[in-house]
């Protein structure tokens, strides 16, 4: 319908007057707009009005639109082009009739459009005349800031700048080929071998090169000492590290490509009187990010740390010694928690995998930007999530803890031996133990066991004095879970195979406690909480100790029980 139309149809229901009618018809014409924007843009009439004088002048039935209950599916069977280009909305499906609101359903290149979708989709048309406020919400349906800022971008031609991958092999003079082969090789075997770190370390008498694997370290080949300066040379060049700089520590990080997937590796060299070493870790995702059931946290732990990452505020401490596997950890809960809805926000140091989605920030205490610094500025972010990678002083637990209280989840971890002993730790940092029950969700623990290989380990009968171990932690469990394993108690172990190199291990599983907040703990933090109180609480819960946790991994063939009762020693 024309504007001149309109303007007729809106004068006769004496929607608008005839000097109304005269103004609108200019400003159309010297504005470009067609009538229903001006009018809906003014506020001057209303629109539903409209749509429905224009219905009754084409003898069309008007639908009004329902927003909240538009099915977001419909967007599929009209493209927002379409939509935007010839003032059309799909309204409703069922079977093969679709109904479409138009604006302008006297429109033939509006006709025309919409029976080739027809067509094309195999479908029946209804017609409804709508509103151009109802369109416009539709509209709005199909995202369109995603659309507009994309088409901003792509005529900027903003190419994507995300962190340059290093290729091993590229660069360097003909003469330097050799020392690039070496350092591209060293790598490809630390990642294919699983290593954590590499170690680069000039020795009296020539370059060594160790591999951590599964916790340890073993030396992988040995160079001539005369190219131990070219080589570290070369993974300085791949950092950006400074050449020419050998008599302090330089930190640095690149990405590489290998396998068919990016991999992180984080550099740091160290000035020796022999000359510089480099250590490298490896920051691999297919072995560095895994799933919680992935790291071994299984049965009754796993139920009570599912249970509190599903409460809306809290903290989750872990706690464990250097290299038991925290961090990781960590990263599990980081992946689950993970969603569009929620801004997570973390505190690392460093920063060792980038996870898609979650806000990362790396410390810098050289400038004063710690962990205490840092997470005074997270709260500023509008945070649901804050990750705080270690609760080091008391500044720290004490913003933790106030953090938690005003509605956020704060994951963070701290040095102790057990689950137990988080909360006398946060008191000794200065913590009022009246704030730890309000505040605190999880308290978790964690070791790190080497995984026996599956495909040489073999089960015998543990030795006396294991078995009465393996007895005595079976009747602490409970009955339903004793009951799987009968004497004499069986143990595995592994004497190497091809598959594990003559190791007898390949990987590692973590062992967890798991302690959360209660009651009867809150009276024990407020009355004077010692750690045997604590942990009589714990059992009380039903919470699987280290210990407990080992042993039943240890029964099931997964873990040496030697390794296990070592780990967990009191």
């Amino acid at each position: 319908m024309v504007a001149d139309q309109l303007l007729q149809a809106l004068q006769a229901k004496g929607i608008i007057s005839a000097e109304e009618a005269a103004k609108l018809k200019r400003e159309v014409m010297t504005s470009g707009k067609n009538l229903e924007q001006i009018l809906y843009e003014r506020h001057s009439t209303d629109d539903e009005k409209i749509a429905e004088a224009k219905a009754a002048a084409l003898n069309i039935p008007y639908q009004k639109v329902s927003i909240t209950d538009y099915d977001d599916k419909l967007l599929q069977t009209i493209p927002e082009e379409t939509v935007r280009a010839y003032g059309v909305a799909p309204l409703s499906k069922q079977g093969d009739m679709l109904v479409v609101g138009m604006l302008n359903p006297d429109d033939s290149r509006a006709q025309e459009a919409l029976k080739f979708i027809a067509r094309r989709n195999r479908l029946n048309l209804g017609v409804y005349v709508i509103s151009y406020g109802d369109w416009q919400q539709i509209i709005r349906k199909y995202s369109p800031y995603k659309s507009e800022v994309e088409a901003a971008v792509k005529s900027m031609g903003v190419k994507d700048q995300r962190e340059k991958i290093v290729e091993l092999e590229a660069g360097g003079s003909a003469e330097d080929a050799p020392i690039i082969r070496i350092v591209a090789n060293t790598l490809r075997e630390a990642v294919q071998s699983g290593a954590s770190d590499v170690h680069i370390e000039p020795q009296q008498n020539y370059l060594r090169i160790r591999f951590r694997t599964s916790g340890d370290l073993h030396e992988a080949a040995s160079l001539p000492l005369s190219i131990a300066t070219t080589v570290i040379s070369r993974v300085k060049v791949m950092s950006n590290l400074r050449i020419d700089e050998t008599r302090t520590p330089q930190d640095g990080r690149f990405r590489t490509k290998l396998f068919d997937r990016e991999i992180d590796f984080r550099v740091a060299t160290f000035p020796t009187p022999l000359g510089e070493k480099v250590a490298i870790r490896v920051l691999d995702p297919k072995t560095g990010l895994k799933t919680l059931d992935q790291l071994g946290l299984i049965g009754k732990s796993a139920e009570i740390v599912a249970e509190g990452i599903q409460k809306p505020f809290g903290m989750i401490y872990i706690s464990g010694p250097t290299g038991s596997g925290k961090s990781t950890t960590l990263y599990a809960i980081l992946q689950l928690l993970n969603k569009e809805e929620v801004n997570i926000v973390s505190l690392e140091d460093p920063v060792e995998y980038f996870v898609s989605g979650v806000n990362q920030s790396q410390v810098r205490p050289e400038i004063g930007y710690d962990f205490a610094s840092g997470l005074r500025q997270i709260l500023r972010q509008d945070p649901d999530v804050i990750m705080v990678g270690e609760t080091r002083d008391n500044e720290t637990a004490g913003l933790s803890v106030h953090a938690a209280l005003t509605g956020h989840i704060v994951l963070s971890t701290i040095h102790t031996n057990n689950a137990a002993g988080v909360v006398p730790r946060l008191i000794d940092m200065k913590v009022e133990p009246f704030l730890l029950p309000s505040a605190l969700n999880l308290m978790m623990s964690q070791r790190l066991i080497s995984k026996l290989c599956d495909n040489c380990k073999k089960p015998e009968v543990a030795t006396e004095p294991v078995q009465k171990i393996i007895k005595t932690v079976l009747a602490s469990v409970g009955p339903d879970t004793a009951k799987k394993y009968t004497e004499p108690y069986k143990v595995y172990k592994a004497p190497g195979c091809d598959v594990c190199k003559g190791k007898g291990v390949l990987g590692r599983l973590a062992i967890f406690e798991v302690l959360k907040m209660s009651p009867a703990l809150e009276d024990i933090i407020l009355s004077g909480p010692t750690i045997q109180k604590i942990l009589a609480e714990g059992k009380k819960q039903g919470m699987v100790t280290l210990r407990e946790d080992g042993v039943l991994k240890a029964l099931d063939g997964l873990v040496s029980i030697e390794e296990v009762i070592r780990e967990t020693a009191e």
